[in-house]
Order: C-alpha cells, then sequence, then structure tokens
C-alpha cells in the first residue's frame, strides 16, 4: 500500500514531508522519550544511519511526546543521534499509518510504497536489517 505523505517539523523547525524523499529507501519510526523498547532501539538505528549513504537511505524518527522538542531535543543531543527527528505531537501522523504501539517501523521503498511492518524494537544494526534495506535498495 502507498504511504501516506504527511508533513511534519524536524528539531531545526523546517518542515519535512515524505513526498520529498522519493527515490530513497526511507525507514519511519513512531517512538516517545519515554518508551524504553524506543530508546534501546535507537542507538542501532544510528548506526544503521552511518552504514548507508543518505543519498540511497533516509531514517525519520517520528516523536509522539506531546511536549515535543523540549523533550526530544535534550535526548537526541545526548545520545548523539544525526538521523532526522520529527515530531507528531498530536499523533495524527502516527494514526494515519495506524501504529497503535511504540516502537513501530515502516519500510518504505523508492516508490514510496509500505514494504514492511515492523512491530515493537528490532536490533537495527543486525545483518539482517542491512540485508532487508539492501534488498529494497535493489528493487
Amino acid at each position: 500500500e502507498a504511504a501516506p505523505n504527511f508533513q511534519l517539523r524536524d528539531l531545526g523547525g523546517n518542515m519535512v514531508t515524505l513526498a520529498q524523499l522519493r527515490g530513497k529507501i526511507v525507514l519511519l519510526n513512531f517512538w516517545a522519550t519515554w518508551c524504553g523498547p524506543c530508546r534501546v532501539e535507537m542507538p542501532a538505528m544510528e548506526q544503521l544511519y552511518r552504514t548507508f549513504s543518505h543519498k540511497e537511505f533516509e531514517i525519520l524518527a517520528v516523536s509522539t511526546d506531546p511536549q515535543g522538542a523540549a523533550v526530544t531535543r535534550p535526548f537526541q543531543q545526548e545520545m548523539g543521534f544525526t538521523f532526522p527527528i520529527l515530531h507528531d505531537s498530536e499523533y495524527r501522523v502516527g494514526l494515519t499509518y495506524g501504529a497503535r504501539s511504540l516502537p513501530m517501523t515502516f519500510m518504505v521503498d523508492r516508490q514510496g510504497v509500505i514494504r514492511q511492518k515492523i512491530f515493537g524494537a528490532r536490533d537495527w544494526d543486525s545483518p539482517e536489517a542491512r540485508e532487508l534495506i539492501q534488498t529494497l535498495m535493489k528493487s
């Protein structure tokens, strides 16, 4: 199914849309700072982000924290994350995607189609995770 387009602000206040990333593989991750499993999987997401070229691969970490940047910015700085953190504090995009639990990840291919829905935390630095992204890059 086609991934619904959305517009959300990043930590810099810039508007980011999913449509802007057409042509890239996108790991779309819904999370919150209060979610333990989310916090556990994010360092591996950072490793994955550093593994692949940003010309071909992007991570969008969509925070559902109602407090927005007030809580995500200190967390991002403390953890040293370089992937974009977006804010969906009213959980509109999360509901559109049907992300009923956190973390939840959607793998979106170059054509903007959801190829995989992943419930719960994953080891994003694992060979399986890298293989999944390489497979999506070939298609």
